[in-house]
């Protein structure tokens, strides 16, 4: 490697892959999506790769038109468990939402997975705008916008500070002396606020990175200013390099307001790959994975993100004009779509498409690995992003083919780690560890 700045790659494990016809694959396993050792087996292939980490997504709730698709049905911190436990180095990121959890439980499952795992792993804060899930947890309707992002920032801190609770050295274990634990050492947090009343301290010590990495997908305002304030690393979606730039552009800025180095924040966007050995072959295997698609499962995701009935779109019409934004579902997502259609003056049909079979929220490149090397390292070398969260259209051989190929690639234009030179996930991302801030707080009251 030379001394150049480092590109990241995450795995964002969406079940068979990016299409939605991907589990129909002639490789791929359609019971998957409930077999942990396919976890395993991927995650284990991302080490080969040298990717800094693997990505869950979560939805508590049966996802739409199951009829059609695998869908994330394992509860993500246990099966990164047991990935953890089948591997070294990788790291391990799951979502967990704010509006459906609590901040003691989540602080404390996330401790453990990251003492479990070596100091692996990364907590994604969601705010959760189905009405699916509000119904699974006594809501009758999904809390407001405003109010989700409100709730998430007091969430975020609490566990922050419930991770901070413990100082490194509190543990002693001391056998001659009888002292097990030095109590000076940990901290309650006695957090009373809107919409928690904490007490800590955590019953978990620090992990060898100091605290679980957190990351966070901000697309509205609210979520660009949580982001902002709170992630260290940052998933978002860019269809152009200008869109991309200007997001970077926004999010540092804000960063900035809140006292932090816009430095200290990792910007990973998605990034859709359909590979072969020729354009015209990745083109036919991009074709034959949209017919595969069943039209009406398209059309049903793309109305759920626009919030219509899919009555209203027409599958080769344009999109109705004036759609308003929803107030109160994922904006991000319905922007994309929007935008996209819009830009290439897309038919319902074309768009689908354009959305690798209605769900992905991501640009899409097809082409070989050169090519798709070549857009990377001109999105990275751009410096609006630090890397991207890699989605194979179909992992069962999309991944394999990235590893074997583009990694290679990466690695000869000397972007791309040819081997792990640390075992932390702050490690692989370049953070700094934290220290406890109770411990700050002391070193920062003795005198000069």
């Amino acid at each position: 490697m030379t001394n150049r700045r480092q590109l990241h790659l995450n795995l964002l494990f969406n079940n068979a892959g990016n299409y939605s016809s991907a589990w129909r694959w002639p490789d791929s396993d359609p019971g998957a999506f409930i077999d942990v050792q396919y976890y395993v087996r991927t995650a284990k292939l991302c080490e080969r790769g040298t990717f800094d980490a693997v990505f869950l997504a979560d939805h508590p709730a049966l996802s739409d038109y199951p009829e059609y698709r695998p869908f994330q049905s394992l509860e993500p911190t246990i099966a990164l468990a047991t990935v953890a436990a089948a591997t070294e180095r990788i790291g391990l990121i799951a979502t967990a939402s704010t509006t459906y959890n609590e901040p003691f439980n989540i602080a404390r499952r996330y401790a453990t997975l990251d003492r479990v795992s070596g100091g692996r792993v990364g907590w994604n804060v969601v705010t959760t705008a189905n009405p699916e899930a509000a119904y699974n947890f006594s809501q009758t309707e999904v809390v407001s916008h405003s109010d989700r992002y409100e709730r998430a920032a007091e969430f975020t801190e609490i566990v922050q500070a419930l991770w901070d609770s413990w100082e490194d050295d509190a543990f002693i274990g001391d056998k001659e002396s009888a002292r097990f634990i030095d109590t000076s050492r940990v901290h309650s947090i006695n957090h009373k606020g809107k919409y928690f009343s904490v007490q800590g301290p955590l019953n978990v010590p620090r992990s060898p990175q100091g605290r679980p990495v957190l990351v966070q997908a901000g697309g509205s305002d609210d979520g660009r200013d949580l982001a902002a304030k709170y992630a260290e690393v940052i998933f978002t979606a860019a269809q152009s390099l200008p869109q991309a730039i200007d997001y970077a552009n926004d999010l540092r800025n804000r960063a900035r307001k809140f006292g932090r180095s816009p430095d200290s924040i990792v910007i990973l966007p998605g990034l859709v790959t359909v590979i072969a050995s020729t354009e015209a072959e990745a083109k036919r295997r991009e074709q034959e994975l949209w017919e595969l698609v069943p039209i009406e499962y398209g059309l049903g995701r793309l109305a759920n993100i626009l919030q219509v009935d899919p009555d209203v779109l027409k599958l080769d019409e344009r999109l109705p004009e004036n759609l308003p934004l929803p107030v109160n579902s994922n904006q991000t997502m319905f922007n994309v779509a929007v935008n996209v259609a819009r830009k290439g003056n897309l038919t319902v049909r074309e768009l689908i498409k354009a959305l690798g079979g209605g769900g992905t929220m991501h640009r899409i490149i097809v082409g070989t690995p050169e090519q798709v090397a070549d857009s990377i390292e001109e999105w990275f070398l751009s410096g609006a992003v630090g890397g991207f969260n890699v989605v194979p259209d179909v992992i069962a051989s999309g991944l394999e083919t990235f590893v074997d190929f583009v990694v290679p690639e990466l690695r000869r234009r000397g972007i791309f780690r040819t081997e792990y030179t640390g075992r932390t996930l702050r490690e692989h991302y370049g953070l700094e560890r934290p220290e406890s801030r109770y411990a700050r707080e002391k070193r920062q009251a003795i005198p000069a």
